[in-house]
């Protein structure tokens, strides 16, 4: 059985004891992971999903009521989603699934939707805005990536498909979003006045400490292994080392590499990687960030002199950007 979210090829052993559990149909449809101790832990709804089942609710509600939309999520799986909608408001409540440690869990996402004659999205109340220019946006954009921005579009594109619109204008808001926002990283990248609309699969991993000893099991198990940090990582190390075993460690690449045996490959976007190889990489630099910081040349000096004095011993360590270009190679 393979994770049809992330490619992981479950262990027989993991499939039996879950089986010997109960129904596993949710992890073969993605939207439940399984553990090597057999115990099933369901998968969120991220922000940017959750914005788009709102904004879906409303359109649809400007000729129906609604009770639940049928979301396609950015990692190609269709989900049901619980969402309301009425008279053109539309709701949705954030589900974290088992990620205990979600802050915008609960958050109450709202949609506003009008006829127009061409999809439009306003970004509202809650949700956050870039104070500052960074490599990858503007001062004054919203902060809702790619991914979430496609998958609120295409959410609105099905609804005004199904009910017969040319288009649809749509203000999304995000209530207790101003005080979240404040609570997670997004001031220290330059974000505020919100959360930030994000989902690179759609989904919220419940990669917590229920899961490092699993983490660790499947690092233990691979004959030829790529530790990588995040979403983006995970698709581009698979591109490049399609005969590897990747494992996604997100923060805990210490406790991953300490499980590991013979060669690794650390690969993953400068963030992580090099704050890990690095601790007091940004002391001094004026930048709040790592990604601020690569993008000057003085940054790039500085990964340079990090990948050539501090990577661990029998390990190759990959910077790769978002696009998959690759900005560092310890070889």
């Amino acid at each position: 059985m393979i994770d049809p979210v992330t490619g992981f090829s479950y262990p027989d052993e993991w499939i039996r004891r879950a089986s010997e559990k109960g129904d596993i149909t949710s992890v073969e449809e993605g939207r439940a992971v399984l553990t090597a101790s057999g115990a099933i832990l369901r998968r969120g709804i991220t922000t940017g999903a959750t914005a788009a089942a709102a904004a879906k609710a409303a359109v649809l509600s400007l000729r129906h009521p609604v009770s639940g939309v049928e979301l396609l999520l950015p990692c190609g799986i269709r989900v049901m989603v619980d969402a309301t909608g009425e008279s053109g408001g539309g709701s949705a409540v954030k589900d974290p699934g088992d990620y205990p440690d979600d802050r915008t869990a609960g958050l109450l996402f709202l949609a506003v939707a009008v006829p127009d004659e061409g999809i439009y999205v306003c970004a509202g109340e809650g949700i956050g805005r870039f104070a500052r220019d960074t490599p990858r946006y503007l001062e004054g954009e919203p902060a809702i990536s790619p991914p979430a921005r496609e998958c609120i579009h295409n959410a609105i594109t099905e609804a005004i498909r199904e009910i017969g619109l040319s288009g649809a204008h749509i203000t999304l808001s995000v209530v207790g979003g101003r005080e979240a926002g404040a609570d997670t990283l997004n001031p220290k990248v330059g974000v505020v006045g919100g959360i930030s609309l994000l989902g690179t699969t759609g989904f919220v991993e419940p990669w917590d400490d229920h899961l490092e000893s699993t983490m660790e099991e499947r690092v233990r198990a691979a004959d030829r292994l790529v530790i990588t940090t995040g979403r983006i990582g995970l698709r581009i190390s698979r591109l490049l080392f399609p005969e590897h075993e990747v494992v996604l460690a997100g923060s805990k690449i210490g406790q991953a590499l300490a499980a590991s045996h013979d060669d690794v490959i650390l690969c993953g976007l400068p963030g992580l990687v090099l704050k890990f190889l690095r601790p007091d990489i940004l002391d001094g630099t004026g930048y709040q960030t790592v990604e601020e910081y690569i993008a000057t040349p003085e940054g790039i000096t500085s990964m340079k002199e990090i990948l050539e004095e501090s990577v661990p011993k029998g390990v190759r360590v990959v910077i790769v950007s978002r696009d998959g270009e690759i900005m560092g190679d310890s070889a």
